[in-house]
């Protein structure tokens, strides 16, 4: 199949995905009336115009009359992110007049919910952007397919091949379609329960919604420069903490608790190790902020709850600047964000799963060089015994996407350390670089409007390739490179 027919059997339904999510693009103009910023009515209008159009279009190319490969379905899902920030960057650069590669920029750390942020003064943008800013990073939480295929009763390409290609793969119910509408019921009384919980800090409402959507979307904008700390607020900060652990935990447990009345919490390999990193990362930080940051010690803990909870959950928030931490804290964080939340949840990097396989899968090998190749050492995951056959599929896989990981990583450290000099620290620059790649959002100060053009498209490479945890970038680039046989 060439590169045209493939396009084929995927256009019609990259439209219908664009003119459904232009519906939810459009809920920002409802802001921009309710606050009489005027001006702010056409830059807006861009997003569900342009995305509408382009939908419309796509929807009425002639369709192949076969079923789309999985290869397509990963393009489909790759062009859908990066189409979907080139669009939603045009209200920052209409709006504002900053260049275009910025706003590029503040779209897919939106969608991607990274966190990291082009815009020097927060504080002085008009309040539809700041929602945008927000709204963008909670519809991508729930992932744009998974939001569409919530709305839509049914798509010409595999659903599950779209849903999966997007990087989810919980099936809480027997369709993929039931399934997107639980996960946005759950979503909702989430958030809605998010807002209450931030509201008993007494931040006005504006603030608590802006906040919950970043927090229960593990995003990280703030409506304010200087995040968290602007409302000099302890008791805000532990409210924050529940809600960005509530996004990072498997939507299957709430999905239980909704359906089945059970509370399955720490029976939940996932949920365990989340807490359990949440655990160690507060021990570690709190005794390297006092020993070698010579924090005292109330304020130690109270910075390593914070922040151990927001780089495991992949949330953007921080109440510090690891830039003024020891070089051994900064890479610990940078360690907790590289494992990230759990799969089936809205937080980024490797996943918990992930990690819970591959330590698993490690003691299988190991278990097997110890006994005769005649005997069948069985492999366990999540209390089933799994076929050797299987195993070995999904194990490789698993060690693939992790070394994947790894690879892009450390090569995009090398890249940006040579795009960009600095006089900072390797640690922070590694951090920031682990920092977008697991779509975490923290930042040491790396990141600036200040950044060379270059750094700013590696780094808007690195948040795209991390939300979709790498193959269908890479599916994409070989669609576009030399097509699929």
């Amino acid at each position: 199949m060439d590169r045209i027919e493939q396009f084929s059997t995927i256009a019609p339904d990259i439209g219908n995905i664009f003119r459904y999510i232009s519906i939810g693009t459009a809920v920002p103009l409802i802001v921009a009336v309710v606050y009489r910023e005027w001006e702010m009515i056409l830059p807006m209008l861009s997003v569900p115009v342009t995305l509408f159009l382009l939908g419309t279009l796509l929807a009425r190319t002639p369709r192949q009359e076969r079923e789309a490969p999985l290869s397509a379905a990963l393009m489909a899902v790759a062009l859908i992110w990066l189409i979907m920030a080139l669009t939603s960057a045009l209200p920052f650069s209409l709006g504002l007049g900053i260049p275009y590669l910025d706003a590029v920029f503040e779209a897919m750390s939106g969608w991607t919910d990274t966190g990291l942020t082009m815009m020097r003064s927060v504080d002085d943008l008009p309040r539809t952007l700041l929602f945008w800013r927000s709204l963008m990073q909670w519809l991508g939480g729930i992932g744009i397919v998974a939001f569409t295929i919530a709305m839509a009763s049914r798509t010409g390409l595999t659903q599950f091949r779209l849903y999966r290609s997007e990087g989810r793969s919980e099936a809480l119910m027997p369709s993929v379609v039931a399934t997107g509408m639980e996960m946005w019921k759950i979503y909702l009384i989430l958030t809605a329960a998010s807002i209450g919980l931030i509201l008993l800090s007494g931040v006005s409402l504006w603030d608590a919604v802006n906040i919950a959507l970043s927090a229960i979307s593990t995003g990280g904008f703030s409506v304010h420069s200087a995040g968290v700390p602007y409302y000099n607020n302890p008791l805000l900060e532990v409210l924050i903490v529940p809600v960005m652990i509530a996004g990072a935990l498997p939507f299957k447990l709430y999905y239980l608790l909704y359906r089945h009345r059970e509370v399955r919490v720490f029976d939940d390999q996932q949920a365990r190790l989340l807490f359990m990193l949440v655990a160690l990362g507060i021990v570690v930080i709190a005794w390297d902020l006092v020993t070698l940051s010579a924090v005292d010690l109330p304020t130690a803990i109270r910075h390593a709850l914070f922040m151990s909870a927001a780089a495991i959950s992949s949330t953007g928030f921080q109440v510090a600047s690891p830039n003024e931490w020891a070089s051994v804290t900064v890479l610990f964080l940078s360690m907790l964000m590289v494992i990230g939340g759990a799969s089936g949840s809205t937080a980024g990097g490797i996943k918990l799963s992930r990690v819970v396989l591959g330590v698993q899968s490690l003691i299988w090998w190991f278990r097997r060089m110890f006994v005769s190749g005649k005997v069948l050492v069985p492999f366990k995951y999540d209390g089933r015994v799994i076929p050797k056959n299987v195993a070995d599929l999904e194990v490789s896989r698993n060690m693939l996407i992790i070394m994947l990981y790894f690879l892009t990583i450390f090569v995009a450290t090398v890249l940006v350390m040579h795009l960009q000099p600095t006089a900072f620290d390797s640690s922070n620059v590694i951090f920031e670089v682990v920092s977008a790649m697991c779509n975490c959002g923290m930042s040491a100060g790396f990141v600036s409007p200040d950044m060379a053009d270059p750094a700013k498209v590696l780094f808007i490479m690195v948040m795209w390739i991390g939300r979709l945890e790498i193959i269908p970038v890479i599916m994409l680039v070989m669609g576009v490179l030399k097509g699929f046989d």
